[in-house]
């Protein structure tokens, strides 16, 4: 097995997060061709962990965080080329360590994803409440 770097990356670029949602299973639910909108939640996120594969974007994990109490996951995405090898884990790990251990880990997960949350160590709650999106005019 390739060796994975984890890092930290507050910086990463527009052009690198889209291309690990179009190699993993979440640009299916994500707008990609709006540049400015990735631009800002790339800008106003907390704390963002990727993984490397010999300097290849392999996997990213987004959050919200107050890094005492509450952490939200926004996106976990892992290249599917790459998935199965506990790289999603790590990033899961990396990050809720990163933001606090004292702190809540929370995240809403995509119906394809599901299974993977149990997996990894995560318990279901049984209560949540959203507004959804609205539609771009």
């Amino acid at each position: 097995m390739i060796p994975v770097d984890f890092h930290i990356e507050p910086n990463l670029s527009v052009a690198e997060f889209v291309g690990i949602l179009c190699r993993s299973t979440l640009a299916e639910r994500e707008t990609l061709a709006d540049t400015e909108m990735i631009a800002g939640m790339l800008a106003q996120t907390s704390l963002i962990v990727t993984a490397r594969v010999e300097g290849k974007l392999v996997g990213v994990c987004r959050a919200m965080t107050d890094f005492h109490f509450s952490t939200y996951l926004s996106d976990l995405a892992v290249d599917v080329e790459f998935q199965g090898q506990g790289i999603g884990r790590e990033l899961v790990r990396l990050t809720h360590e990163a933001a606090g251990e004292q702190t809540t880990l929370t995240l809403l997960a995509d119906q394809k994803a599901e299974t993977f949350y149990p997996h990894i160590g995560m318990a279901k709650h049984k209560s949540c409440w959203v507004i959804p999106q609205l539609e771009p005019v």
